[in-house]
């Protein structure tokens, strides 16, 4: 009795496909799981700061090419450093380094160092 030579070309394309759907499943899961971990970072006041500011800042608000913020709460209220945030200031801090809600949460976590 003679073998269909299509079957072993049938079989892999099925094992295939299988394969396909189940990896663009892991993807979506997968994408799914960083944009939680993104939006949960963007309300982390310490990890906005990591992100936009620790290289002039240090990594311990104790200044590098920026000034030391450690106790810039004691210096200036929240609404001076959302100006700060949103203006930037002469002497080297650049203008809208953070935007939106992530300039409202570092100005009122920096604004509590003191």
């Amino acid at each position: 009795m003679k073998r269909n030579p299509l079957i072993p070309f049938i079989f892999t394309a099925v094992i295939g496909i299988i394969l396909v759907i189940g990896m663009s499943f892991w993807g979506i899961h997968n994408q799914e799981q960083a944009k939680k971990e993104k939006e949960q970072a963007a309300l982390d006041p310490a990890a906005i700061f990591k992100q936009n500011c620790a290289s002039c800042h240090g990594q311990n608000l104790e200044g590098a090419v920026g000034p030391n913020l450690q106790k810039v709460g004691g210096k200036y209220s929240k609404e001076q450093i959302t100006d700060i945030l949103k203006n930037g200031k002469s002497g080297g801090m650049p203008a809208g380094v953070v935007k939106g809600e992530e300039q409202q949460i570092i100005a009122d976590w920096l604004s509590k160092k003191k």
